[in-house]
Formats: C-alpha cells, sequence, structure tokens
C-alpha cells in the first residue's frame, strides 16, 4: 500500500509541476506515438480532444481516422501523458491525427457536441428504441429524454428493411463514478459542491430507502457508491435502474434491473428507489465522508490545512468532481496535507464507433444554446 501511495503521489506531483500554455491546436496527418494512458472509440478528432482533457492524466492524443489504411483501425482515441507534457516523438503518418488536451485552455466542462456523423453507427449503451422519420427527430426525441446521451438512427435504404427508420437512444454516464472507494485512516473523502443535476423539475424528489434490506439477484452494473444516496443517485440516472441494494461495509452499489417484481429480505445493506420526473437533491455531494479513501483519478495536488479547504478548492476549480484529503493524523508524514483533486469522463462517450451504410449518428444537444 505504501508502495502504491508513492506512485500516486509521484504521478500527482508530475501533473502538479506542469504549466502547459494553452495548445489547441490540432496536426492533421502526425502520430504522436508511444506513452499511451488508454485508448477510447471518437467519432472525430475534436471529440478525442475533449475525452483528453476531461480524463484526469491525459495531456495529448492521437485520433485514428476512418482513412487510416495501415491496419482495421478506425475511429481509435489514443489519450497519452510524458512527465515533461510533450510527447516524446511526432511522426508523419496519413490518417493519424494528434494534439493537446485543452486543460489550460479552460474548457466548457459541459460542452455542445452537435456534430451528426453520417454512415457512422456508435455501438453499445442501448436502453430504448423507437421508430422516427428522420435523424432530426431521433436527435430531438434523445435531447428530450433526460437520459439519452447520444443515439444511432437507421435511414431509410439500410439494408435490412425491418429495422429501417429505427432511433436507438443510448446511455452514458454523466455523473461522477468514483472508481475505488476503501476504508483508510488520516484521510476525507467527497464531491465538488457543484450541481450534479441530470433532472429537472419544479416537484422535489423524495428519497425512498429501505435499511438493512438486500434485494437479491437481476444485477446491471456495480459501481463504487459513497453513500446509499450516491447510490441512489446513480440508479435514478441510469435509464434501465428500476432498483438498488448499497453494501456499506464494501461501498459497492448494485444497480438492478427488473419490471416484474420486487423481493426483499433482511440484510446488513440499503435498498432503493430510483427517482423519475422530480427534482433531485445534491445533498449526497455535500457530505464529507471521513475515513474513507476515493483512490485514484487524480488530477494533481495541492498542500492545505483541512478537508474544508479541500472541498472549496474542488469546488471552485473547474475540472474536479471529487477529492481526497490526507490529514496530519495519517501514517506516512510525507503525504500529510495534501489535497488530491480528481475527475472522470463525464461527456457522452460510445462504447465504440465503427463505419455501417445508411444509419446516422449523434449526442443529445442538451447543452447547446
Amino acid at each position: 500500500m505504501i508502495t502504491h501511495l508513492i506512485f500516486v503521489g509521484l504521478l500527482s506531483l508530475l501533473s502538479s509541476s506542469l504549466s502547459q500554455a494553452c495548445n489547441p491546436n490540432i496536426l492533421e496527418n502526425m502520430d504522436f506515438p508511444g506513452n499511451d494512458i488508454t485508448f477510447l472509440y471518437s467519432p472525430d478528432v475534436n471529440h478525442c480532444q475533449l475525452l483528453c482533457t476531461q480524463h484526469p492524466s491525459c495531456l495529448f492524443f492521437t485520433f485514428i481516422r476512418a482513412d487510416w489504411t495501415h491496419d482495421d483501425r478506425h475511429f481509435y482515441c489514443y489519450l497519452k501523458s510524458t512527465p515533461s507534457g510533450e510527447p516524446s516523438a511526432q511522426t508523419p503518418v496519413q490518417g493519424a491525427t494528434s494534439g493537446f488536451s485543452l486543460k489550460s485552455c479552460s474548457p466548457d466542462p459541459q460542452p455542445c457536441l452537435s456534430e451528426v456523423y453520417q454512415n457512422m453507427d456508435f455501438i453499445g449503451g442501448d436502453y430504448r428504441s423507437l421508430f422516427t422519420g428522420d435523424h432530426k427527430e431521433c436527435q430531438r426525441v434523445c435531447t428530450q429524454d433526460p437520459a439519452c446521451q447520444f443515439f444511432t438512427f437507421v435511414k431509410e435504404n439500410f439494408s435490412n428493411s425491418k429495422v429501417r427508420y429505427k432511433c436507438h437512444l443510448k446511455f452514458s454516464w454523466p455523473v461522477p463514478r468514483t472508481p475505488v472507494i476503501e476504508r483508510k485512516a488520516g484521510v476525507t473523502s467527497g464531491f465538488s459542491h457543484k450541481t450534479y443535476q441530470t433532472q429537472h423539475s419544479d416537484k422535489a424528489c423524495q428519497r425512498k430507502l429501505f435499511p438493512n434490506t438486500d434485494i437479491p439477484g437481476s444485477d446491471i452494473e456495480l459501481l463504487p457508491a459513497a453513500s446509499p444516496e450516491h447510490c441512489q443517485t446513480l440508479c435514478s440516472t441510469h435509464p434501465r435502474c428500476t432498483y438498488f441494494t448499497y453494501n456499506r461495509n464494501t461501498f459497492v452499489c448494485y444497480l438492478k434491473e427488473n419490471t416484474h417484481e420486487i423481493v426483499t429480505r433482511a440484510d446488513i445493506g440499503t435498498s432503493g428507489l430510483p427517482h423519475r420526473s422530480c427534482q433531485l437533491d445534491d445533498n449526497w455531494a455535500r457530505v464529507a465522508h471521513e475515513g474513507v479513501h476515493f483512490n485514484g483519478s487524480d488530477i494533481r495536488y495541492e498542500l492545505m490545512d483541512d478537508a474544508d479547504t479541500c472541498q472549496k478548492t474542488c469546488t471552485d476549480d473547474p475540472h474536479c468532481l471529487f477529492y481526497t484529503y490526507i490529514d496530519e493524523t495519517f501514517f506516512d508524514r510525507s503525504y500529510r496535507r495534501r489535497c488530491f483533486l480528481k475527475r472522470v469522463i463525464t461527456i457522452p462517450a460510445p462504447p465504440k464507433v465503427i463505419k455501417v451504410t445508411n444509419v446516422v449518428s449523434g449526442f443529445s444537444l442538451k447543452n447547446c444554446p
């Protein structure tokens, strides 16, 4: 564990020491080879750049375009980083576009993604389908549905006539998900107090929680959560979640889907129902969790005197979504007074992007004027 903390601290120190100037330039037919953190799928280079901007560690990227011919990769977005903040090499190559994170450019945390992509399928994330007259109507339906983040529409001349005019509504997470939560003495963790509202209504929600209750089975996704209220917010955000169970000992939130019945049993967990068509409060994000470590997803760290100042710093930072503060009682003196600012990607992100003739894909316009 000490080794892990040293590694995390070094990464944070490196990111803290990087004072990159804003560099929005895009380099066509250029590869930044190596230094990969991970890869995700993107429909174009601008979306890839936004993924890099919201990823806690990414400083630059390479996007593999549709005209790439060296192998069968297309729409790959490689997120990258180096201690210097600069690519180790730049290699001219047809079909790749590279660029830099916009972290230093004061980017919009909820950007408008108005581009529509012809002959491109966003694979995965489906939760509902219907038939619409064209892709514009499909996009309007997606925009009006609180859960929809992106869509794929099947055009009238698609090869399979049975699915023509079909509009697939799709979901990705717009709210913070902490990668790992664990108990640890001498630390306090919590969330930015910026508002995390995915539903907007004049009517306030009444939380429905069932203490000491488990709802076994029907799991669709397991996520770390800091509290039953955080778990309930995750369930309320996911369009397929019909109820949930939260294990306070392991910090695991079990999202479940069963529209036919709900069977409960006495247990140590807390279960509950999601909220729909009402205004969720964000009180869950205003709780400081003492003795709890949100491990990973560090943007940087700063030295400060208390957890309240750390929380305020996170709230004031447009990039920060959650934090961990290490206090004076922590076993390793070298980590005391460190405030780790953290985030995850929250822009719409299709699980996979492929070329398919006579389909159209795009994003919700909720964030567009």
